[in-house]
């Protein structure tokens, strides 16, 4: 589904727009799709912590083809840093995140200061910088968390979702975008599998494991519509597939060995996206739920958008999703998003 309109690219075009963790899966996909759709954009600035990233980005966008685009060294802990790089800045997209489920665990403290302190630096910089428009990253598991790294991204959720309630005459709009795995980004179960697929065992952690799945692009574009479309403090959740972990197995490597290995300290059995608490909250947008800052705000939101309101019982989750890819499905998928030259092992 190609949601950027002709209008909205040109809206685009005449940003400038800042991401943090510009260099990540999501980042670099991010600064493609804009310099894609503009190559002229009026400017985009990369924000990161890594010096090589960012000088292998330069080589892919060379400063004579794409101009607008500067690469800013920094950390989202330092706010004083943010400021400086948010200078002629209308638009942030903020990516940066520290997201590895065992690490969490094992450094609770130093994911905290990135993704919840990280979140209010960035947060109280666009409040004095003029910042208009800023669409927060966010993840399957901060839906009733039951790890730390799902714990700091639900915080850094509500800091972003609570932050238009003290922005006072300005133009400015928080929202977040939150949505399941993303299809062959770094540490991702597919890239697992296709490595480990060599060995002709695949270690599984439960036969009954399923997760959400959305490509980079669809990721891209949700942000972009995001952009355009949010009123401020909504939760957007696109409406995407799951795919059981035994059928991703099999997509990749049909001829190994299932080793069963267990669920990892703060994994879920199934990922969710929308729990039942929230739905008094929740609107479907078409594409999209959006989560509302309470539930007084859904009948405001109807009328000014076309919504409908969900079933009070209403949940989602990636094990009762009635959208499930086949296993010809997955392998489509991770050639046209993974490798072009894939085949099962």
């Amino acid at each position: 589904m190609d949601i950027r309109t002709k209008n909205q690219s040109r809206d685009i075009c005449d940003r400038s727009i800042l991401i943090t963790g510009g260099t990540g899966s999501f980042g670099k996909a991010f600064v493609r799709a804009v310099l894609d759709h503009c190559p002229k954009v009026k400017r985009l600035v990369v924000f990161s912590r890594d010096e090589l990233k960012q000088f292998e980005m330069q080589q892919e966008f060379p400063a004579d083809q794409y101009p607008a685009l500067r690469f800013f060294i920094g950390d989202v802990r330092d706010e004083r840093r943010l400021r400086r790089a948010l200078e002629g800045i209308d638009t942030v997209v903020h990516a940066a995140a520290l997201k590895q489920v065992p690490a969490a665990e094992y450094n609770p403290f130093e994911f905290i200061k990135t993704n919840i302190m990280g979140a209010q630096n960035l947060i109280e910089a666009c409040m004095d910088m003029g910042v208009k428009r800023v669409v927060a990253l966010s993840t399957d598991k901060a839906a009733a968390p039951i790890n730390l790294y799902g714990a700091t991204k639900l915080c850094s959720d509500k800091l972003f979702v609570a932050a238009n309630n003290f922005r006072g005459e300005r133009d400015l709009r928080f929202s977040v975008v939150r949505y399941g795995n993303v299809m062959g980004s770094r540490g991702s179960v597919i890239p697992f599998f296709m490595n480990k697929a060599k060995t002709g065992v695949l270690p599984i952690t439960d036969p009954s494991m399923t997760r959400f799945n959305i490509s980079l692009d669809d990721g891209v574009e949700m942000v972009l519509w995001a952009l355009e479309q949010a009123v401020g403090g909504e939760i957007f959740v696109p409406k995407i597939p799951s795919y059981r972990i035994t059928d991703v197995a099999e997509a990749v490597g049909p001829h190994c060995k299932h080793k069963v290995i267990g669920t990892r300290p703060g994994e879920k059995l199934h990922e969710e996206m929308i729990t039942p608490s929230d739905s008094p909250n929740t609107v479907d947008l078409g594409p999209y739920f959006a989560i509302l800052q309470a539930a007084g705000n859904v009948h405001d939101y109807l009328q000014r958008r076309r919504a409908t309101a969900v079933d009070p019982d209403f949940f989602y989750n990636s094990g009762s999703n009635p959208d499930f890819l086949s296993i010809e499905q997955i392998r489509s998928l991770i050639r046209m998003h993974v490798d072009p030259q894939f085949e099962p092992v």
